[in-house]
């Protein structure tokens, strides 16, 4: 009767507020400690779940907002804060409802799952770590040009996600480009700027006029509209060929896209040939001379050495 008398108080204490308050409606102890703990197990879950929602979320919206980061580039990163906003819901949860020894094998359950996993998904982990560097240090966005792999590939932007991104090429092909590959090499992002500079190698033959040839090229930059004139475009003697001298010009383009660099240069281009031709400019071709001769099985030649 002694250890009966003293096992009372123990389960009286070992029960909180909703828990006494069950018992003292009809249900014995073991159900009212039961009901007690999935009372508040529920409870911790939904104010967790309501103040990450109201709070957390709209504070990570208004991040995002400030770093700019485009709509499709916020989806994933919102669903990403709501999932570890559920699983704070249910850590918390399994711990106020004292299922701590639960929550604990759990956790140990979760952390070999997670070893196996890791070790089978390196690449669509590496893809996605690299994702998320895409989506903060922003080396490209959606609409601009871009050109990876010594520039193998190249194309339009069309559409981020976490773990790849996808490119229409200039020959209207979808590429799905995993993320790891545009961030473990050489980038490039002609547009990123809110100017681009353009090149191009003129050659003209070695007994024209150089200083004429200069001014025409710099000249047909001026009069383009959609070359800039600050910074203005420029001329450079940079190659001495076999048979031309090279001129260089380099000039710029605003708001640049590749629509915009493909249709400036070719435009540009055939106006200078056309100032060319006007001028009596010449643009010559390589020319290959051969020497040596042919002989019959006999030893009479057919074709004199050349001299």
């Amino acid at each position: 009767m002694s250890v009966g008398a003293g096992s009372a108080p123990l389960q009286a204490t070992a029960l909180g507020p909703i828990g006494s308050a069950l018992e003292n409606a009809g249900l014995t102890a073991a159900q009212a400690g039961t009901a007690e703990g999935a009372i508040r197990f529920v409870i911790a879950l939904v104010a967790i779940w309501v103040v990450g929602r109201l709070l957390v979320v709209p504070l990570v919206t208004r991040a995002m907002n400030r770093r700019e980061l485009d709509e499709h580039a916020q989806n994933p990163l919102l669903m990403l804060t709501k999932f570890g906003i559920a699983f704070l819901a249910f850590a918390v949860a399994f711990g106020f409802a004292g299922y701590g020894s639960f929550l604990v094998s759990m956790a140990g359950i979760a952390a070999a799952g997670a070893l196996a996993i890791g070790f089978a998904m390196q690449d669509v982990i590496a893809n996605f770590v690299a994702g998320v560097f895409i989506y903060t240090d922003k080396p490209f966005r959606i609409g601009d040009w871009i050109e990876w792999d010594d520039g193998t590939y190249s194309g339009t932007v069309e559409d981020i996600s976490l773990r790849v991104t996808r490119v229409r090429t200039f020959d209207n092909e979808l590429l799905t480009v995993p993320n790891s590959a545009l961030t473990d090499g050489v980038l490039k992002n002609p547009v990123d700027a809110d100017k681009l500079r353009l090149k191009f190698v003129f050659g003209i033959g070695y007994d024209d006029d150089i200083d004429r040839a200069t001014e025409i090229i710099v000249d047909e930059a001026k009069r383009h509209p959609d070359i800039m004139d600050d910074p203005a475009p420029s001329v450079r003697l940079t190659e001495l060929g076999d048979s031309d001298v090279g001129l260089q010009s380099r000039f710029w383009i605003s708001n640049p896209s590749r629509a915009d660099f493909v249709r400036t240069r070719g435009e540009y281009v055939t106006a200078v040939k056309r100032r060319f031709d006007e001028e009596g400019i010449d643009i010559p071709y390589p020319v290959r001379t051969l020497e040596g001769g042919l002989a019959l099985e006999s030893g009479q030649s057919i074709v004199q050495p050349a001299e």
